[in-house]
């Protein structure tokens, strides 16, 4: 059996229990996919190389090397996606508008009431890095919650593309992207998610969290396994 990114954080207890219960039905592919991207904006990027315990020393929300060696593989996908005609949806943090965002909002303590430039996502935090960056055509929200959903026009797109299947990548697996795959879940669309296109600052977190996503909301596969998919999708329709 292939080793799981997250096999290493489980207990005893759990491998036995998994041993029991097996991993359950699984969600499968659709028949209209798109690829949902979550969150790969310039806040969380440091220096290319550079170690994420150093990164943070003054950029305290960099992920690291691990979000540039995600971004590599996620302009794989978005490659392969686009050449097969597969939607491709970007989401990033709301900006520009004075907007106060969640994490500066439920963290400002006294501080509730006012707006500051910081609370408001000033600057240039929140612009999609090169790699991961929308080509014309693609669209992209603004969001204020972790949620691509919570606020935004995501869903009356989906249903106006008849999607049935989203594809996901981006940041943090245990903060947008799972609270994104969750909802996705939630209004029935089959959840497919990349799993090296996904990262996280704490590698417990990552782990667990794709854990819990692949035994409950979605299949997590390796982003390899998503593109063969991709490919073979492409030539399908290519074939129709």
């Amino acid at each position: 059996m292939t080793k799981r990114v997250w096999d290493d954080f489980l207990s005893e207890r759990d491998k036995a229990h998994l041993a029991i219960v097996g991993e359950g039905k699984r969600v499968g592919f659709g028949e209209r996919p798109a690829v949902l991207m979550v969150d790969n904006y310039e806040g969380v990027f440091s220096e290319p190389g550079v170690d994420i315990l150093d990164a943070v020393r003054t950029k305290p929300g960099s992920i690291g090397a691990e979000a540039h060696e995600a971004a590599d593989r996620i302009a794989t996908l978005l490659e392969h996606a686009r050449a097969a005609g597969i939607p491709v949806i970007h989401v990033t943090g709301m900006h520009g508008n004075n907007m106060p965002g969640w994490n500066p909002s439920i963290h400002a303590g006294d501080a509730r009431g006012v707006i500051t430039p910081e609370k408001a996502g000033a600057g240039d935090k929140y612009r999609i890095v090169e790699k991961c960056a929308p080509i014309e055509g693609e669209v992209v929200f603004q969001k204020t919650a972790p949620s691509a959903f919570f606020g935004t026009p995501l869903q009356s797109l989906l249903n106006f593309l008849d999607v049935d299947t989203l594809i996901v990548g981006g940041e943090a697996a245990s903060g947008c992207v799972r609270a994104s795959a969750v909802d996705a879940a939630s209004y029935r669309y089959r959840v497919i998610v990349a799993e090296e296109c996904v990262y996280d600052r704490h590698e417990a977190s990552r782990a667990i969290n794709l854990f819990d996503l692949h035994q409950k909301y979605a299949d997590v596969l390796s982003t390899d396994a998503v593109i063969a998919w991709i490919d073979s999708y492409n030539r399908a329709t290519a074939a129709a």
